[in-house]
């Protein structure tokens, strides 16, 4: 782990703020535009550990910066907002995360950027360093919110938009609008701006980062367009604070069985036996095997491990395709063995 000083704490529109930090050991990792960093926090013998995607970007002269949404039931985001004050020292984990952009100096692409409200959060960090890497490329920004009042960076884009004026085209969208056809993004919206920003021989790229259904209406419309599905990348923002209603009553499952395993991790092997209602990871972390995790849910990739032997399910994946599952790649936050003599090693 590593020791992050908080710098500056900047308030923004809709219960955002953006921490800055300063890293005390001086030998943090390089992070890709578009990763995220986990928080780290110790309440007696309980850890709790958050992820919040960079709002900065490695490629710009700029301070370490993430940027957090209040949740009103939310442990974690509730002490950033009300308890937490320049000066105050974090543990922090590597940079993690596979929505990264990759930037190449020489090559000439459309980066399109679809976002609505704080999952503009990793988009600005690709936007930044697709802009200051890539001298050919072109970044159009996509992003929906309720009102002016309450985008996130707005103020940020404009200025970044006033320095690349031929480089950098972004579309405001916001569901106050009186007209209602663009008010909010939607399928024939999604295909006149795709269109009218494409260039002929230029390859297109794109980055979604909101609520599912929004994801789901730009990866299903740019596919319906011809695009590549490798082309779409997307990154979901989950709060696990967000509890469920307590009416839901959970299937019951079907199969209740302990199964017993081995857990690779480190270069050691760990039996250990799995009960039906815990992931792989919760024994793992009960077992004190400093394992690496962050969302607990499926919808990162910080506990990709590599099934050997025997066979897992998932409660929820988010991230692996599915030629990975097939090949064994689970996530062990969610994963449960099938199979007694399952083998699995943490990557």
């Amino acid at each position: 782990m590593y020791k992050f000083r908080i710098s500056d704490i900047i308030k923004h529109p809709n219960n955002n703020i953006s921490i800055r930090f300063q890293d005390l050991s001086g030998s943090f990792p390089t992070y890709k535009a578009g990763q995220f960093l986990t928080l780290c926090f110790q309440f007696g013998e309980r850890e709790v550990r958050r992820s919040y995607s960079f709002s900065s970007s490695p490629d710009v002269d700029e301070p370490y910066e993430v940027t957090v949404k209040r949740v009103d039931n939310g442990e974690i985001s509730r002490l950033l907002h009300h308890s937490t004050a320049v000066g105050d020292v974090i543990e922090v984990i590597d940079p993690q995360g596979l929505f990264v952009y990759e930037p190449e100096t020489d090559i000439q692409r459309t980066v399109f950027l679809f976002g609505a409200g704080v999952g503009v959060t990793p988009l600005f960090s690709i936007l930044k360093t697709a802009l200051t890497r890539e001298v050919n490329s072109k970044v159009v920004l996509i992003y929906s919110n309720s009102s002016k009042e309450s985008t996130l960076f707005y103020e940020e884009l404009l200025q970044w938009q006033e320095k690349y004026p031929d480089r950098l085209k972004i579309e405001f969208i916001w569901s106050n609008k009186k007209n209602l056809l663009k008010a909010r993004l939607n399928r024939e919206y999604l295909i006149e701006l795709v269109n009218a920003n494409m260039e002929t021989g230029v390859e297109p790229v794109f980055y979604t980062c909101g609520p599912l259904f929004y994801m789901d209406l730009c990866r299903f419309t740019l596919l319906g367009m011809g695009f590549p599905d490798e082309t779409i990348k997307k990154e979901t923002f989950h709060f696990p604070e967000e509890e469920e209603d307590e009416d839901e009553k959970e299937e019951e499952p079907v199969d209740m069985t302990a199964y017993d395993i081995v857990l690779k991790f480190n270069g050691q092997s760990y039996p250990m036996t799995i009960p039906y209602n815990k992931s792989v990871l919760d024994v793992g972390l009960e077992h004190k095997l400093k394992l690496p995790y962050s969302c607990k849910s499926g919808m990162c990739s910080t506990c990709i491990s590599q099934v050997h032997q025997g066979a897992v399910r998932m409660d929820y994946n988010e991230i692996l395709t599915d030629r990975e599952v097939g090949n064994g790649r689970c996530l062990i936050c969610t994963s449960h063995p099938i199979e007694d003599g399952t083998i699995i090693e943490v990557l």
